[in-house]
């Protein structure tokens, strides 16, 4: 594992000098020192309400939304993203979790054909500030999804930039996720348009960006991830983790996000608490191996079989 330490983090000069340090120190706690983010994605009670949550296939444990956190305090995490008010209902029993806070969310439930989709702000940027100090809960960052190509593009690319400019004001690392998404995109997944979504968030001044892994009509490839990573620039780009998948090709897939294409982490929720939480916990330490420690995809089997330790 190769660590970085204080001098090795870029500050971006929309951070005030006073909160330089705060900015660091979350940086270095929310990657682990490793310059890559291992992101617990809990947000999907709003995004899928409880298909994601109960069902064929799915775990009893993740019925209960502190199924969640129990899997957060127990594994090596870089971060776990909830909306507020999970934190809230919870945060006080799991003190020690990282959290971050996803301060838009919308449900599935209106569909494409009804209404291009817009995830609307709940919480500006001060009651999310004020929650850390007097909750005393370790809140690094912040997080907002955005859907590119929406007849509210506008609208959610305005409360972006200054969900991100607000949000290093008070030192705290922003993670956007962006979807193309409405009647105007012809390909969710087109590699392209992926890229163009990562050169927005770097336009926005995100610290990372999350998108769906590109697809390419003829075939995957290794390389095809590339161009998302090199149009981010500064900005870390991570990919979703999507549906669940057998854990091995999860992990391959994984490893070749990050080492062949220079991605920057994952964001993995399904693939995580749709399992028991034993399970979870290892699944979570395997993930953490490959993003953080940079292990094989063997020694991350291990992890996940047991086998191995994984200590960061």
């Amino acid at each position: 594992m190769t660590k970085i330490c204080e001098k090795d983090v870029l500050v971006p000069v929309d951070v005030p000098d006073e909160v330089r340090e705060t900015y660091v120190g979350n940086y270095l706690d929310l990657t682990r020192t490793s310059g890559r983010l291992m992101l617990f994605a809990g947000d999907q009670k709003v995004e899928h309400l409880n298909a994601d949550f109960f069902g064929e296939g799915i775990a009893e444990d993740a019925a209960d939304p502190e199924h969640l956190f129990r899997i957060a305090s127990r594994a090596e995490i870089g971060v776990f993203a909830t909306q507020l008010g999970l934190i809230a209902r919870y945060g006080g029993d799991y003190r020690s979790v990282p959290y971050l806070v996803k301060l838009n969310s919308k449900t599935n439930l209106i569909k494409l054909e009804q209404m291009d989709p817009f995830s609307q702000l709940w919480y500006d940027m001060e009651q999310v500030v004020d929650f850390a100090s007097y909750s005393g809960l370790r809140i690094l960052g912040v997080g907002y999804t955005l859907y590119l190509g929406s007849e509210f593009e506008h609208e959610m690319l305005y409360q972006a930039a200054q969900v991100v400019h607000e949000a290093h004001d008070y030192g705290l690392i922003t993670v956007l996720w962006i979807y193309p998404r409405g009647e105007a995109v012809e390909d969710e997944r087109d590699p392209h348009l992926i890229a163009g979504a990562t050169g927005v968030a770097a336009c926005l001044g995100a610290d990372f960006v999350k998108v769906n892994y590109p697809r390419k009509e003829g075939g995957e490839s290794k390389e095809i991830f590339k161009e998302a990573v090199a149009a981010a620039g500064r900005t870390k780009v991570v990919c979703a983790g999507g549906s669940t998948v057998d854990v091995h090709t999860f992990l391959q897939d994984l490893h070749d996000q990050i080492f062949v294409s220079g991605g920057a982490g994952n964001a993995t929720g399904r693939n995580i608490h749709q399992k028991p939480l034993e399970e979870a916990v290892r699944m979570c330490n395997a993930i953490s191996a490959i993003t953080i420690k940079g292990w094989s995809v063997d020694e991350a089997m291990s992890v996940y079989d047991g086998k191995k330790e994984l200590a960061i």
